[in-house]
C-alpha cells in the first residue's frame, strides 16, 4: 500500500519562496506520474505541476515560470519549488501518484497525500 506524505507548507509573504516535499512510502513500482495539486474549500481540485516517469513536466499556466517540480528517485521524494509566491497561491497542496499512461493535470490519480497548507500574505 503506497502512502504519500507531504511537508514544507507554511506561511510566507508575497514574493517569498517555499519548497514542498512528498515522500512515497511502500512503492515497489515507480509511478508513471507524480504531481502537485491544490484545492480551496468550495472549489474543484486543480493541477499545479506534474512530472512523468520520463522527466516530462507539465505546469498550470498560473504557476509557469514560478514553480518547479522535480524528483529525487533515490529518496523517493517529489518536490515543488515555489518562488514569487502570490496571495492567490494560498490553499492546501496535495501530492498524488498514478501508474496509468496519459496522466496529466486532471486530478484523476490513484493515491493522494493528506495535504500541506500554504499561506501567502500580502
Amino acid at each position: 500500500q503506497v502512502q504519500l506524505v507531504e511537508s514544507g507548507g507554511g506561511s510566507v509573504q508575497a514574493g517569498g519562496s517555499l519548497r514542498l516535499s512528498c515522500v512515497a512510502f511502500g512503492s515497489t513500482d515507480r509511478p508513471y506520474c507524480m504531481g502537485w495539486f491544490r484545492q480551496t474549500p468550495g472549489k474543484e481540485r486543480e493541477g499545479v505541476a506534474v512530472r512523468r516517469w520520463d522527466g516530462t513536466t507539465i505546469y498550470a499556466d498560473s504557476v509557469k515560470g514560478r514553480f518547479t517540480i522535480y524528483q529525487d528517485n533515490a529518496k523517493n521524494t517529489l518536490y515543488l519549488q515555489m518562488n514569487t509566491l502570490k496571495p492567490e497561491d494560498t490553499t492546501m497542496y496535495y501530492c498524488a501518484a498514478d501508474w496509468r499512461w496519459g496522466c496529466g493535470l486532471l486530478p484523476r490519480y490513484a493515491v493522494w497525500g493528506q495535504g500541506t497548507q500554504v499561506t501567502v500574505s500580502s
